[in-house]
């Protein structure tokens, strides 16, 4: 059996410096869905060629 990374979620209290720590890491952000009923914003960030690896980073409103 083999197994699948899916990705890693991070919960952020400031989702820029966040954004800005992990692009110096060397990954980009490949999604964002801003969640207005549930007051959160999610961005997925990931190597360069390689979106199915991404860390969410979990903001809360």
């Amino acid at each position: 059996m083999q197994m699948k990374y899916l990705h890693t979620m991070v919960r952020v209290a400031d989702l820029d410096a966040s954004i800005a720590f992990f692009a110096l890491l060397g990954l980009e952000e490949t999604r964002r869905w801003d969640n207005e009923a549930g007051r959160f914003t999610l961005v997925f960030m990931a190597p360069s060629g390689q979106p199915e690896c991404p860390v969410e980073l979990t903001y809360n409103w």
